[in-house]
Formats: C-alpha cells, structure tokens, sequence
C-alpha cells in the first residue's frame, strides 16, 4: 500500500508535467502535388495563458535555415522570402493549431521546416518545443518524347525510346502496343527506369501504333508512335529515293555555285576592258583654225589689189578683157560665161590658188 506523501508527490509531479510546454507534429513527412496546397499540421499544449512566440524556419540541403513566418505580441510577420506571396498560418493564433498552409507548391518549395514555440511561464523541456515537419513536392512528368533508332526492314533490328524532361520523383516507362493488335510488353524487351523497348526480327505484323506512357506519384503523360516495317524491295527503294534527293541537292548547289562564279567572271572582264578603254584612249586632235568670212573677204581684196597693181606696171601685157575676166566673170543665164562669140566653148574663170601664207602687198609694193 503507498503511503498517503508518496501519492502527493506523484499527483504534483504528473500536475507539473501536464504544464509543460510540448509541440506536436500530426505527420512528419507531407507530399504535395505541383501547383496544389501543402499543409503543414502543427499544434502545440501549454497551461499558460501567454501569447507564445512562433518561429518558422524552412532548412534546405547544402544551406543555411532562413525564417519564413514569426508570431510574436500578437503580430504575425511574413518574411520576405520567394514564399511570401504563397504561405501562412492556416489559423488564427488565438487557438493553439500553428499549421501552416503554403499556397501553388513548387518544386523548390521541398525542405525541413522546423516550428519553434515558446511561452514566458511555461515550462520547457529540451527538444519538446521544436515540430519538424518534411515537404515534399511532387512534380508530373511532362510530356514524353518518343523516338525511333534504326532501320525498319524485315529482318532488322530497331529499338524505341521515351523520355520526359520532367518528373519528380523520376518516372517509370511502360511500352504497349495500341489495338487491334494490343500487345504489352516486359523485360528484357523494354527497361522500364530507361524507357526503351528493342524489337528484333522485324517482321510486316510488327507495324503497328506503339504507345509509351510514363508515370509517377503525381500523374502521367503519354506519347506514341507508329512503326512501319519495310520489305527489301521497299527498303531498297526508300534508300534510292533518299540517295536520289541528296544527289539533286548537290546538283543544285554545285550548279548555283557556277552560275555565281561565271556571273562573277563576267562582272571582272567588263571591269578589266572598261579600264583598259580608258588607259588607251588617245588625246583629241586640235582642230585646224578656220578662217572666218571677214578673213577671206580681206584675203581675196589684197589679191584683187596685188593683180591691179600688177596690170597698171604693163599695161601692154594685161588687156581689158582679160581685166574684165578676172574682175568680174559674168555669167549667162544658161550658167555659161558670156564670152566674145557664141560659137566659142564657154570658158571658165580661172582658178586661183589661195596666196602664200604672208603679209598682203599694196600696188605700191608696201605692206598691208
């Protein structure tokens, strides 16, 4: 039987423990979906009816913790952090729920975040006031890539690829063959952690819709494609026809290329011949210089006087016919001089040869 001060001290040791400030953590590990709400459940018990004072810590791999929530007097401070615009106590603090709700998850938004509460007359024990709690953002894979490696003929080999650039955690690949010939298919065939499928022997029946469809925790995505066996004689021909396109386009740039460099030649030789026009080219001739009307009209008066003078020496030598001839030779109106009989050939004044270049003489024998 217990003796009645043992019971006293038991009942005070169990009234004190009872106001002990402790932190509870509902599940110490969260998931979420990319682009949905995350709750952080967290609550804690204390007998004291002070405000306590919240602490929201987010501790990622390879950095240090950094505050995104604090409660202190009353007040509720948001850090000014990348998660600022998205997180939040999920209630009012006059209860003791200290949940946090984090708004559109993101990838980056996976850590520990550690809630620390502490309360002026309450009692703490040593790690009882600290609620850890792991989010884990899950991300859906993204629309996979599906690929063909190899050469589709009867006989050969090909193997099939699937990818998604996207995905956490990293997700599974699963090759099936669409109807009306649904077929799915195992390993060693297809790795599924890779997203490869190898057919080998390839026969005509294997042609066909082939459906990839990668999936994880937070969702799938699919792509397919179609897989077209070729015969010999058609694989032959596709060969032909993909050597035949290759060759025209090399015809075609070879062509071009000569086209330019004879258009270029071209361009060269009349920039060659039009320099060489110009290297050539003699300097223009000087005109010889023409005499004008009133010149001749001089030169002629000075011969007219230069014969006059001439006739008025010897008079016995010159007639008056002949002064009439060389004065003045009057022509009829059949174009023919008027002579002293009309039975005569008609005569022509003589011609004259223009004087020697020299200065004009009067009939006295002076210079004009």
């Amino acid at each position: 039987m217990v003796a009645p001060a043992a019971l006293l001290a038991l009942a005070a040791l169990l009234g004190l423990s009872s106001a002990m400030l402790e932190v509870h953590v509902a599940s110490g590990s969260v998931f979420s979906v990319e682009g949905q709400q995350a709750v952080l459940p967290v609550w804690y018990t204390s007998q004291s009816q002070k405000k306590p004072y919240v602490t929201w810590l987010l501790h990622k791999p390879d950095a240090d913790p950094f505050q995104i929530l604090t409660y202190l007097d009353g007040v509720v401070k948001v850090e000014e952090t990348y998660l600022k615009p998205r997180v939040g106590f999920l209630y009012p603090l006059l209860s003791h729920n200290l949940s946090v709700l984090i708004n559109r998850t993101q990838e980056q938004d996976s850590g520990q975040y550690m809630c620390t509460v502490n309360v002026v007359d309450d009692v703490i024990s040593t790690g009882k006031n600290v609620g850890i709690v792991n989010l884990t953002v899950l991300v859906p894979p993204s629309a996979p890539a599906c690929r063909l490696h190899g050469s589709p003929s009867v006989g050969g080999n090909v193997t099939l690829s699937c990818a998604s650039p996207k995905g956490k955690p990293l997700p599974a690949y699963q090759w099936q063959r669409a109807a009306p010939a649904a077929q799915v298919f195992f390993p060693p065939m297809q790795d599924r952690a890779r997203g490869t499928l190898k057919l080998t022997n390839l026969s005509l029946d294997m042609s066909g819709v082939y459906v990839c469809v990668a999936e994880n925790r937070a969702g799938s995505a699919e792509c397919d494609i179609t897989l077209e066996v070729l015969s010999s004689s058609n694989a032959a021909v596709v060969a032909g026809a993909a050597l035949g396109a290759l060759f025209g386009l090399g015809l075609v740039v070879f062509l071009g290329l000569q086209l330019r460099a004879r258009r270029r030649r071209e361009r060269d030789g009349q920039e060659e011949a039009a320099n060489e026009i110009k290297e050539d080219a003699a300097a223009p001739k000087t005109l010889p210089w023409t005499k004008s009307p009133a010149s001749d009209v001089a030169s002629k008066t000075s011969t007219l006087s230069s014969v006059a003078g001439t006739r008025d020496q010897n008079p016995a030598a010159h007639g008056s016919s002949a002064g009439a001839s060389v004065l003045s030779a009057p022509y009829g109106p059949a174009g023919r001089p008027r002579g002293r009989g009309a039975e005569g050939p008609p005569r022509r004044p003589p011609r004259r040869q223009p004087p020697a270049a020299g200065p004009a003489q009067s009939p006295a024998g002076s210079l004009v």
